[in-house]
């Protein structure tokens, strides 16, 4: 299990970046824009450092919804490798089964 604190910043980072994900989007846009003036693209360049870090999509972590793990994640299930091996063994996810040969 992992610790909560963890867990929790990870939560919040989610949120912020949620939050902000339009207002980033929008500046970065104008930011990469090369036939925009220099001023406008300087502004939406001191919006994008303004923002707080956790605004970036990239902090966010993928981790496990039932322990927290953070390391051998699967997107397809949004849960860890352990889980998901306890759940395959055990016949609770469809169309899955131990390999043997």
């Amino acid at each position: 299990m992992a610790r909560k604190a963890l867990v929790n910043r990870n939560l919040k980072r989610i949120k912020i970046a949620e939050k902000f994900r339009e207002r980033r989007e929008q500046a970065k846009k104008t930011w990469l824009d090369t036939k925009a003036p220099p001023r406008e693209r300087d502004q939406a360049l001191l919006t994008l450092q303004k923002m707080p870090r956790d605004a970036c999509r990239a902090r966010v972590r993928n981790r496990c919804a039932l322990t927290g793990r953070p390391r051998g994640f699967f997107r397809r299930f949004g849960v860890g490798r352990n889980k998901l091996r306890e759940f395959a063994m055990n016949g609770e996810i469809p169309g899955v089964t131990k390999s043997s040969w």
